[in-house]
C-alpha cells in the first residue's frame, strides 16, 4: 500500500523529504499519526524516525520552514512546531532494553527493524518512507493495518516480553481499545492479567495520565470493565472495586453500584445539548471524575433496615471528605479541580429533592447559591444519575428536572444568585456597630445571608442594612455614628 498521494496533502512531508535526501539519510513517518492516517482521524504530532541523526534532520527543516528546534541532546531527541500547529519530533532508530526493576531503557543506536520491535502495538508499529526510493510506501512487518481493520490491539513480539519491558503499556492497550472501541487479541489480554503485578513499578502520575486518557474516552465504562476483568483496577484503584456487588436480605436488594457507577459516567460521556457550545475538554475530564467519585462512600455507608430495606445515608458528604486522598493517591491536581469534584460528589443528590411540585423558592435559591457557577455541571452529572433498565421510568425523571432546570433559570434571572456574594460583608459589620473581630460578626453574616436566601430581605444595600440593624439590635448592638 502507498500512501504518497495522501502525504502530498501536506506539504511538511515533502519538506523533510527533500532535506531527508540532501543529508542522505533514511527518514520514515512512524507510529501513532500512521495509525490515524489509515483510520482517517485528524492528528497533530508527527514522529519521524531516521536511520542516523534525527537531529540533524530536525535542524535542516526547521532552517528550511523558519521555525525554532527544541532539542532534547540527553533524549537524541529534537521537535519544531509548524506555522498550522503540527508537531513533528525527530529521533534516530533506537534498540532497547530493560531491566525488570525499572521501565527505563537501556538506548542504543539501531534500524528501522529494532524501531518498529520496541513499538507497543501492531498498530503503533508501521511505518511510511519519506525518502525519494520510497516515498509514501507502508513499511508493516507485524501486519498493524490487517489488526486495524479487525479492530484488535495486539503486541508486535511476545505480549510477556512488551509488558515486562514497560508495563505501563498495559494500560496503554486497554486505553487504545476504549478510546478506539478495539478488542485486545486474547493472548494479549491474558498476558496483562497474568503481569499486572508488574504495574507496581509505574509511576502514580503515568499510571494517572491513562486513567484520565480512558475516563475521556467515548465509552469510559469499556476501559473500566476491562481493567477489572485483567485485575488492574485492583491495583491502581481499588476503593472503586468495592463499589461491585449487591446484596440481598429478606429478597431485598440494592443495585450493583460499581455498574450503575459507569452507567452514570457513560451517561456524562454521551450527554447531547444541541442548545449549548461543546464542553470544555478541561472541565469535562472533572465533570467525569465526579461521576467517578459520586457514590464512592456507598460501602462505607451502607447499611440495612428492616423497614425500608439498604441505605446509604450521608455517602454524599462522606465521599467528598474521601475526594482529596483518592486524588492525592492517584496525583491528581489538589487545586481547584479537585474542590470541583468535591462539591459536585457533595451536592449531588440535592437536586433530587427538587422535583416535587411542592419546592419552595427558598429551597431552590439555597440550591443556586451553594452550586454557584458549578450549578450546569452538578446538573448534568443528576442527569446522568438517572439509571434504570425501565426507560420511561428514566424519561419521567428527566422530564421532572427539566422542570428544577425551568425554575432555576427563571429564579436565576431575577434575583442573580449564581454568583452570589452577600452585599453586607463583616468589614460592613464592624464599621457599622463598631466592633472588633468577634463571633457575633459571623452569627450578623449568617444572619443576613440565610434571610436573602430565604427571600425576605433584598441582596441590595438598602434593603439589606434594615434587616441588619434589627439583628443587631436584637444582640444589644446599635449603630455607631
Amino acid at each position: 500500500m502507498n500512501f504518497s498521494e495522501t502525504l502530498h496533502t501536506n506539504p511538511i512531508f515533502e519538506l523533510i523529504a527533500r532535506q531527508a535526501d540532501a543529508l542522505s539519510v533514511p527518514a520514515y513517518v512512524i507510529g501513532g499519526y500512521v495509525r490515524d492516517l489509515v483510520l482517517k482521524r485528524p492528528s497533530k504530532d508527527i514522529d519521524v524516525v531516521c536511520i542516523g541523526s534525527g537531529v540533524e534532520l530536525a535542524r535542516a527543516v526547521g532552517t528550511a520552514l523558519g521555525v525554532p528546534v527544541n532539542v532534547f541532546q540527553s533524549f537524541g531527541t529534537a521537535m519544531l512546531k509548524t506555522a498550522d500547529g503540527l508537531e513533528v519530533e525527530f529521533v534516530g532508530a533506537r534498540r532497547e532494553s530493560y531491566r525488570a526493576d525499572s521501565r527505563k531503557p537501556i538506548v542504543e543506536d539501531g534500524s528501522l527493524e529494532d524501531d518498529q520491535n520496541r513499538r507497543d502495538f501492531t498498530i503503533n508499529a508501521m511505518g511510511i518512507g519519506l525518502n525519494r526510493a520510497n516515498y509514501g510506501e507502508l513499511i508493516d512487518p507485524f501486519d498493524g493495518l490487517k489488526d486495524l481493520r479487525r479492530k484488535v490491539i495486539r503486541t508486535p513480539l511476545g505480549p510477556d516480553i512488551t509488558f515486562s519491558d514497560d508495563p505501563l503499556r498495559m494500560m496503554r492497550a486497554i486505553r487504545f481499545a476504549a478510546q478506539l472501541n478495539f478488542d485486545i487479541e486474547p493472548d494479549t489480554f491474558d498476558a496483562i492479567t497474568r503481569m499486572k503485578d508488574r504495574i507496581s513499578i509505574v509511576s502514580a502520575e503515568r499510571i494517572a495520565d491513562e486513567l484520565n486518557k480512558i475516563i475521556m474516552a467515548p465509552t469510559p465504562s469499556y476501559g473500566f470493565k476491562l481493567l477489572y476483568h485483567a485485575g488492574l483496577l485492583d491495583l491502581i484503584f481499588p476503593e472503586f472495586v468495592l463499589l461491585r456487588g449487591a446484596e440481598f436480605v429478606d429478597g431485598k436488594g440494592h443495585k450493583d453500584n460499581f455498574y450503575h457507577t459507569l452507567q452514570v459516567l457513560d451517561n456524562v460521556a454521551n450527554r447531547t445539548n444541541p442548545a449549548k457550545a461543546a464542553p470544555d475538554p478541561e472541565t469535562e475530564l472533572w465533570l467525569r471524575w465526579a461521576a467517578v467519585l459520586h457514590d464512592i462512600a456507598k460501602p462505607a455507608t451502607k447499611r440495612f433496615d428492616n423497614r425500608v430495606g439498604w441505605t446509604f445515608h450521608g455517602h454524599e458528604d462522606l465521599g467528598a471528605r474521601m475526594v482529596p486522598g483518592i486524588f492525592r493517591k492517584l496525583k491528581l491536581p489538589l487545586n481547584e479541580k479537585m474542590k470541583y469534584v468535591q462539591k459536585l460528589v457533595r451536592l449531588h443528590l440535592r437536586p433530587i429533592a427538587l422535583v416535587k411540585e411542592t419546592i419552595t423558592d427558598s429551597a431552590l435559591r439555597r440550591l443556586l447559591v451553594d452550586a454557584g457557577e458549578d450549578l450546569d455541571g452538578l446538573m448534568a452529572l443528576c442527569r446522568a444519575d438517572i439509571t434504570s433498565k425501565n426507560y420511561e421510568k428514566v424519561q419521567k425523571h428527566l422530564r421532572n428536572f427539566d422542570k428544577v432546570e425551568r425554575k432555576l433559570h427563571d429564579l436565576e434571572e431575577r434575583d442573580k444568585l449564581r454568583s452570589f456574594q452577600p452585599v453586607i460583608t463583616g468589614e460592613l459589620i464592624m464599621e457599622t456597630f463598631g466592633l472588633k473581630p468577634s463571633p457575633a460578626i459571623g452569627e450578623l453574616k449568617t444572619a443576613v445571608r440565610e434571610a436573602i436566601i430565604e427571600g425576605t430581605v433584598p441582596n441590595t444595600l438598602e434593603g439589606a442594612m434594615p434587616y441588619l440593624l434589627e439583628e443587631g439590635r436584637k444582640r444589644g448592638l446599635e449603630k455607631v455614628s
